[in-house]
């Protein structure tokens, strides 16, 4: 079963990629072209830097771009090719992942059937995995961010990656805990004050990174941010639906065909 589970997970996966694509290519690719002019116009080259994994909303090429006379890879091939491949690869691993988290929280969360499961752990996981990160370490287009400082920024985003899913899973053993004393509703609402009040003081402790030019164009990086979380939002939701579904299928037993008295 659990075999079973981690292919539709990485076909849940694809199928939510597919729809990532779509958005981030509509939405995210005119920001990256905007944030090259931007940086063409200013004559700059050194702010190329490459995606850390917290700017890789809509695909790892937004970061790192190379102009199509200086890099191995032409922009046309980055924003189609490469932005395909990169949320293809994407998807499929974490839709294997969901799967995994799925058949272990299946049954252990209260009486909650596959779908309701897996949109519940599709929430949580984006909340842990790129809501919680984006909000200290937002994603950040091409022309924004020194590249001497590319391992710093990757150890901090994976820092308060790591803080934040580690939190999540406390905060739900917590909440089993609690339940049976303060009951299912009110044990939620302390475990997830407890998520809150601590990641709010990991954020107060780590490290500030403000890189951002002040004659970069406000209205760009926000369109540019919002595009970025749109398309991880759009990743997780549908993996969880289409996953949901998936596993209801493959969780739910077939009624036999009795015959009718009549028959």
């Amino acid at each position: 079963m659990v075999r079973n589970l981690l292919v539709r997970g990485m076909l849940a996966g694809l199928a939510a990629a597919a729809l990532a694509l779509v958005f981030a290519w509509v939405f995210g690719e005119p920001q990256v072209s905007a944030a090259i002019a931007v940086e063409e116009r200013a004559g700059g080259h050194a702010a190329h830097a490459p995606a850390v994994p917290g700017e890789s909303g809509t695909a790892a090429s937004e970061s790192g771009h190379e102009h199509a006379e200086e890099g191995p890879v032409s922009r046309d091939v980055q924003s189609t090719l490469g932005l395909a491949t990169g949320l293809g690869v994407f998807g499929v691993a974490v839709g294997g992942v969901f799967a995994i988290m799925f058949a272990f929280a299946y049954g252990r969360l209260g009486s909650f059937g596959p779908r309701a499961t897996a949109a519940l752990l599709a929430l949580g996981g984006f909340i842990a995995v790129e809501l919680v990160p984006f909000l200290k370490y937002p994603a950040n287009p091409p022309a924004v961010g020194d590249p001497a400082t590319i391992s710093r920024r990757t150890v901090l985003y994976l820092a308060i990656l790591v803080i934040s899913v580690l939190l999540a899973v406390a905060a739900v053993r917590l909440g089993r805990q609690l339940a049976p004393r303060h009951g299912a509703w009110n044990a939620t609402l302390l475990a997830a004050l407890a998520y809150v009040v601590i990641m709010a003081v990991a954020y107060v402790l780590m490290p500030t990174v403000d890189e951002v030019a002040s004659d970069f164009p406000a209205s760009l990086l926000w369109r540019f941010r919002i595009a970025s979380l749109g398309t991880q939002a759009i990743m997780w939701s549908g993996i969880g639906l289409v996953f949901g579904a998936l596993a209801e299928r493959a969780l739910t037993p077939r009624r036999a065909l009795v015959p009718s008295p009549a028959a």
